[in-house]
């Protein structure tokens, strides 16, 4: 059966407001506004390549709200299932972002506690939400938000799944969201239930207790859980302004790791948002090449390398040019300057 999306992403949408180019929060007088959080990013680099998507959230019925629906709707993202709360105490969350230039790292400030998208219940929707996507996607960030964002996530996972729905999740590990030990017992409970997992190595020591190298990891996940697919992003951070991005896949269904060379020496604006579009890309790859895990691991590591080079949460791009990257990545001879 047809369903209306390819994606349904559940998460919170922030305002972000960050000083220009490289001045400091505690020196600069102006700061510029955008939209963003986890799983609107992960939403937007989806639909920019060409799948039907949309994000389930709160926002305050008030202008900050409206603007984001905006921002939504001008990512080519559905707010089908954005509600509103209109309570006079509402609000939407904000982080502020300081870019980083060696030595100095970057620096965010959340001012996020008690924000409308906590306020999220599985009673806002219709029964008819959970027949509407081929694959559902939330992450960590969501489930430590608050404990009433927490039950409504787990009730949603448990909804989709019922109608056979493709159940996609990032661990997202915040430490000034929740402890790991909290993670842990919280995101194990919720395993059973997910197709598609991703977890960095780094994520996956700290917060599971894992051990032996990447590999041995992400198949140890789908020995213990029902999952088809592990992917497990590695970025090498040379310099606040250099990375090098890479990832490896693996699917259980062909006990079969998926490897490529690396994006090295990444020139740098703005990371945040690119392990969103890390996902955005594998997911396009999977729902758009039926399972194609190759095509995931290209398309996730091109969209994610573009990420780091455009400035705000949110991808810009299309399908073209991601493709041009990739082509270009597997090239070995002379790559063109410029596109023309």
């Amino acid at each position: 059966m047809k369903k209306d999306f390819d994606l349904l992403s559940l998460g919170e949408i922030m305002l972000r407001l960050s000083p220009p180019d490289n001045e400091r929060m505690t020196r600069g007088d102006t700061l510029s506004k955008q939209a963003g959080g986890a799983e609107l990013n992960s939403a937007t680099g989806a639909a920019m390549l060409g799948l039907r998507c949309g994000i389930i959230s709160k926002l305050p019925a008030n202008d900050l709200g409206i603007y984001i629906k905006n921002r939504v709707r001008l990512c080519g993202v559905s707010d089908d299932y954005l509600v509103y709360d209109d309570s006079k105490d509402a609000r939407l969350g904000v982080y502020y972002y300081e870019n980083g230039a060696y030595p100095r790292k970057p620096r965010i400030v959340y001012d996020r506690k008690n924000t409308s998208v906590n306020k999220i219940s599985v009673e806002d929707y219709d029964e008819q939400l959970f027949r509407a996507a081929r694959c559902f996607h939330t992450s960590g960030i969501t489930l430590a938000l608050s404990p009433q964002m927490r039950e409504t996530a787990v009730r949603m996972i448990k909804r989709f799944k019922e109608e056979g729905t493709i159940i996609s999740f990032d661990v997202n590990f915040r430490g000034n969201l929740w402890t790991g030990a909290e993670a842990k017992a919280c995101i194990e409970s919720i395993l059973p239930y997910v197709d598609i997992f991703f977890c960095s190595e780094d994520t996956a020591r700290l917060t599971f207790l894992k051990e032996g190298d990447v590999k041995e990891i992400m198949k140890s996940f789908t020995k213990e859980y029902p999952i088809s697919l592990v992917a497990s992003t590695q970025r090498v951070v040379h310099s606040p302004k250099r990375h090098t991005f890479g990832s490896v896949i693996y699917s259980a269904r062909e006990d079969r790791f998926y490897e490529e060379a690396p994006y090295a020496d990444i020139e740098v604006v703005d990371r945040i948002g690119s392990g969103d579009a890390y996902i955005s890309g594998v997911l396009y790859g999977l729902l758009a090449h039926e399972g194609d895990c190759r095509k995931a691991l290209e398309y996730g590591n091109a969209v994610s390398a573009l990420k780091n080079t455009i400035p705000g949460d949110l991808l810009s791009t299309d399908l073209a040019e991601i493709e041009g990257i990739i082509k270009e990545h597997k090239s070995t001879g002379r790559a063109a300057e410029m596109d023309r």
